[in-house]
């Protein structure tokens, strides 16, 4: 089993940034692809970026490629999401997602464990 736990949400301007962490316990860290995805009021939760296991390849949503950066601390068993150039559109509830395998993946059924997500609004 493996626990995830975000942190870092909140309101922001748009043009600020924000910084999620999702720290995780349980399971090796390092064995996990780790995934953020989001979901804003009524809509389907949709891939946001993703990063591998040991070489740490990463990949992100055409929507925030250049604004957003995603990367690990396996010493620390965190995974961070940083949001730069926020914007309204943007609002959402963020969540880390972690895969017991090594590659990539955009798809939330590939995920195996999910955190309780953090709120992030951006106003205008």
């Amino acid at each position: 089993q493996v626990q995830l736990v975000e942190s870092g949400g909140g309101l922001v301007q748009a043009g600020g940034s924000l910084r999620l962490s999702c720290a995780a316990s349980g399971r090796t860290f390092s064995s996990y692809a780790m995934g953020w995805f989001l979901q804003a009021p009524g809509k389907e939760r949709e891939f946001v970026a993703a990063i591998s296991t040991s070489d740490s390849r990463t990949y992100y949503a055409d929507s925030v490629k250049g604004r957003f950066t995603i990367s690990r601390d396996n010493a620390k068993n965190t995974v961070y999401l940083q949001m730069n150039s926020l914007k309204p559109e943007d609002t959402a509830v963020y969540y880390c997602a972690a895969r017991f395998r090594t590659g990539l993946s955009v798809g939330d059924d590939e995920y195996d464990y999910w955190g309780q997500g953090t709120q992030v609004t951006v106003s205008s």
